[in-house]
Parts: structure tokens; C-alpha cells; sequence
């Protein structure tokens, strides 16, 4: 009991410190953890949780730190460029349909199974049109979070794969049955996105290209987080037409702690330089299209536009079939994308330098995490929680273990990484729910009901990513993003249980 108690104010200690702003997430993440370990009496295994928290989580630091590599190198050669051209023809100037855009783009590129990718595309090609507009960068963060979490439950996405690794089945029949519920989601998460769009048009009134009249900005979720909150960081002003990066222009218009996220403030890559234009604010760039990735940048690669494409799909085909290690995969990637866009050896170490501040910070956040997970794990903590939660649910609602395990995944999946509840939760309440009648995959499916929440764990590496290139504080996400991921979730739980799939 005392061990279930300890990791339930673990946890609300950690949340509440971030949240508050009291510390960062790294070091939150490493000396909550360490405190309560000491507290549960286990000091002297301290050590041991955390090597084995950071063996199991290194192959993950890994992938990330040359997945990050990879795609940004495609960014900055401009394989993504046609579709982000695409997402702002459709967009324009209208709040709403850039909302909406970033919804859709975050979808699609999320079909990889990646967050950090899906993270660094939408952030590189959206920021600058939100800093532009001057919209609430918080709302981008929390869409592309959520629908990025949606499309994660797809079979090499990671969630599918381990719930039918613990549970000894097949991924496809646990996948396919869900598809219609977790439409029913992404469709929400588009709804979602076009109703905060319609926030952001009435609070900015009606924008033209030139962008609204207003000289301030604020990373404001709505008008109801301005009642709510008064110390948000101002961004954008003036910024992004071609002229600046996102860097620059967060950097010149913010002030404040704020001024730098807390997961250590890193620039979306290669956007537009400064000094390339007009920085008046007063219309488009040269080219037609403000707020974008500055077209005549050098690092550009038209020549070699099919290579980059086809080396793409090699990587994304390989990942798929899984035919090697993901680490491998992204490893062999960077260094082939490396080599062939950027001969020469200095050109090499600019590029990697460029995306330095998101390796450092993204690996950073891995192996701190690694500190909660491995106390969390080690120290018997998550298994005293599960048995708690799952003893106390009356025998008369056994026969409704799949709805029980879809509501207990939300609180799990955020507090706990993806292998710690696919692993140690799922079978036991599989188990659970078996005593009753109902079958491994339905309690399988409903297991996959909160990864709109998942994806804004603060022990998702990933979204580390998000909140660094869009600098924001990864509390300011928390609060904008948690409420709306789990109405998302409610509702693939509601249309799974409609649809009688879990």
C-alpha cells in the first residue's frame, strides 16, 4: 500500500512542479524520482533503476537522435516543400483552415509511426504562418499532438505492436477491427481543429495577407486561457514573412523566463533567413508565400529531389516491414542523406550542428525519463498501482473489463511509458478481464483508446521535439492539450463501444 501511495504523489509531485513551473522537465524528471526512491526506502538500488532504465530507453535515444538528423537534412534539401506549398495554398489567410491544415498535415505525415518526425515537418512549415498571423502557437502544438496520437495506434507506430507482442497476437486483428472507431477520432480531432480555428479568426478579427491589425500577440490557447492565465509569452510580432526564422522571431518579441522553452528552446530548422526581405510585416515576401520555408535557402537540393524521395521511401518501407532495427534504419539513413546531399566535410558539420540543439535536447529528455521510468518500474511502484486499480473494480463489472481498461488507459498511458503499461498493465488486466468473459482483443483495442493523451506524456521523448521547435513551455502545452486529447480519446472509447469493437 505505501509503495502505491508513494507512486501516485511521485507522479502528482512531478506534474505539479512542471506544470508550475517550479523546474524543468529535465530535472524534475531526475530528482522526483531519486527523492521518493530514497523515501520508499530503496536508496541503495538507486543506481540499479536507473542503468536499467536507460538500457531499456537508450535504442530509443538513438533512433531519435538519428531520426532528427534524417529529416531535418530532407527539410533542408526541401523534400517536403510541394506538400507544405499545398497545406498553405489551402490555408491562406484564414485562421481557421490553418488550423485545420496543420491537423491534416499532422496526420498525414504521421502515417510513418514517428513523432519526432511528424513533429519536426508541421512545426517547420506551420510556425512561421502561426508567428505570421499571430496565432496562438499553443493551438498548434496541441492539434498536431493529438492527431499525431491518433494515427500512432497504426501497426508499426509502436502501441499496436506492443499490446499484440504482451498479449501473444496478431497486430492486424487488433488494428483493422479499430480503423472505423479511430476514423470516428482523427474526424474529431479535424472538428477540434476547425473550432479552435474559429477562435483564433474571432479573436483576431479578419485577417488579410498583410496579417491582423493587432501589434500583440500572445501564445494564448483562447480567450478563455486569457481570463485564465496573465504571464504568457508574447511571440511574432512582425515576424514571418521571409525574413527571419522562427528562431529570431520568437527571440526578438518574447521576454521573460518564457523566452525559452523549457525543454531547451530549439529552432525549427532552416526557415527563412534574416535580411531576406521585408521585415515590415506589411505583405508577402518576394515569391508570394510569407510564413514559409525560405525557398532560395541554400542548402536546397532540386537535383537531387528523386534521390532524397526514394531514399525516403527506402527508410519508411524498411521501418514498416521492420526489416531492421528502427535505430539501424535511421542510422544508415542520416549517413547515406549526409553523404550525398553534403559531399564535403564541412558542409557535413554545418548540417549537423544546425540540429544539434534538438539532439542534445531530445537525448537529454530520453535518458532523464529514464530515471522516472526506471524508479517507477524498479522500485514496485507501477505494479502496487495496477493491483490497487484493478482490485478495486467490483466483480459485477467484470463483464465490462474492455470499457474499465479503456478508461484506465488514459491516467496509465500519460503517466507511464508506452512498454511499462503495454508490459506490465495490459497483461493484468487482460488476465482480469478473461476471468470474466471477455477476450485478449478486446482488451487489446481498448488499450489503444488513449494515444491523443499519450503522445503529450512528459515521458514521450518525442514531444520534447514539439514544444522545443515551437518554443513553448511543455507546461503551457500540458494545460492547453490535456483536456482536449482526452475528449478525443472519450470519443474512439465511445464509438469503439457503439461499433461493439472493444
Amino acid at each position: 500500500m505505501l509503495l502505491t501511495v508513494l507512486g501516485f504523489v511521485m507522479i502528482a509531485t512531478f506534474l505539479t512542479l512542471i506544470m508550475t513551473k517550479k523546474m524543468s522537465p529535465m530535472t524534475s524528471l531526475i530528482l522526483i524520482p531519486a527523492l521518493f526512491c530514497v523515501i520508499a526506502g530503496q536508496g541503495s538500488h538507486l543506481g540499479e533503476y536507473v542503468l536499467e532504465g536507460i538500457g531499456e530507453l537508450a535504442p530509443t535515444a538513438a533512433m531519435l537522435m538519428f531520426a532528427i538528423i534524417f529529416f531535418g537534412v530532407m527539410i533542408d534539401v526541401g523534400l517536403f516543400d510541394p506538400i507544405v506549398r499545398g497545406i498553405l495554398r489551402f490555408c491562406k489567410a484564414d485562421p481557421a483552415r490553418v488550423v485545420l491544415g496543420t491537423a491534416v498535415l499532422a496526420a498525414i505525415v504521421s502515417l510513418d509511426g514517428d513523432g519526432s518526425t511528424t513533429f519536426m515537418i508541421t512545426v517547420s512549415a506551420m510556425l512561421p504562418l502561426y508567428l505570421r498571423l499571430k496565432m496562438s502557437v499553443l493551438t498548434m502544438t496541441m492539434v498536431t499532438a493529438t492527431a499525431n496520437g491518433v494515427m500512432n495506434t497504426v501497426p508499426w507506430g509502436g502501441p499496436t505492436a506492443r499490446a499484440a507482442t504482451a498479449l501473444k497476437l496478431d497486430a492486424g486483428a487488433i488494428f483493422v477491427p479499430m480503423v472505423p472507431a479511430l476514423a470516428i477520432g482523427l474526424l474529431s480531432v479535424f472538428a477540434l481543429a476547425w473550432v479552435l480555428g474559429l477562435r483564433e479568426r474571432r479573436r483576431l478579427g479578419l485577417l488579410t495577407e498583410s496579417g491582423p491589425a493587432s501589434d500583440t500577440v500572445t501564445t494564448t490557447e483562447d480567450a478563455e486561457a486569457e481570463a485564465e492565465t496573465h504571464d504568457r509569452t508574447p511571440v511574432g510580432v512582425g515576424a514571418g514573412s521571409r525574413t527571419g526564422s522562427a528562431e529570431s522571431a520568437a527571440a526578438r518579441t518574447t521576454t521573460g523566463p518564457a523566452a525559452t522553452s523549457g525543454s531547451g528552446g530549439t529552432a525549427a530548422p532552416d526557415l527563412a533567413k534574416p535580411g531576406t526581405g521585408d521585415d515590415s510585416g506589411e505583405g508577402p515576401a518576394e515569391g508570394g508565400e510569407w510564413g514559409t520555408l525560405d525557398p532560395n535557402r541554400p542548402t536546397l537540393r532540386p537535383k537531387l529531389f528523386w534521390f532524397n524521395a526514394l531514399l525516403t521511401l527506402a527508410v519508411l518501407v524498411t521501418l514498416v516491414a521492420q526489416l531492421l532495427p528502427i535505430p539501424v534504419i535511421f542510422m544508415f539513413g542520416a549517413a547515406l542523406a549526409l553523404t550525398v546531399n553534403f559531399p564535403h566535410m564541412k558542409q557535413q558539420r554545418e548540417r549537423i550542428a544546425a540540429h544539434a540543439d534538438n539532439v542534445l535536447n531530445v537525448a537529454g529528455m530520453v535518458f532523464a525519463a529514464a530515471v522516472f521510468t526506471g524508479v517507477l518500474t524498479g522500485t514496485g511502484m507501477v505494479e502496487e498501482m495496477a493491483k490497487t486499480l484493478v482490485g478495486a473494480v467490483p466483480d459485477s463489472l467484470g463483464p465490462h473489463m474492455a470499457l474499465i481498461t479503456g478508461l484506465l488507459s488514459i491516467p496509465f498511458t500519460y503517466f507511464m511509458s508506452n512498454d511499462g503499461f503495454y508490459f506490465g498493465i495490459v497483461p493484468i488486466l487482460a488476465e482480469a478481464g478473461a476471468q470474466h468473459g471477455v477476450s485478449p482483443l478486446e482488451i487489446a483495442r481498448a488499450s489503444l483508446i488513449a494515444q491523443p493523451l499519450h503522445m503529450s506524456s512528459p515521458l514521450v521523448p518525442a514531444v520534447y521535439v514539439l514544444v522545443g521547435m515551437a518554443k513553448v513551455e511543455f507546461g503551457d502545452h500540458t494545460r492547453a492539450t490535456v483536456k482536449w486529447a482526452v475528449l478525443v480519446s472519450l470519443v474512439i472509447l465511445a464509438a469503439a463501444l457503439l461499433l461493439g469493437i472493444a
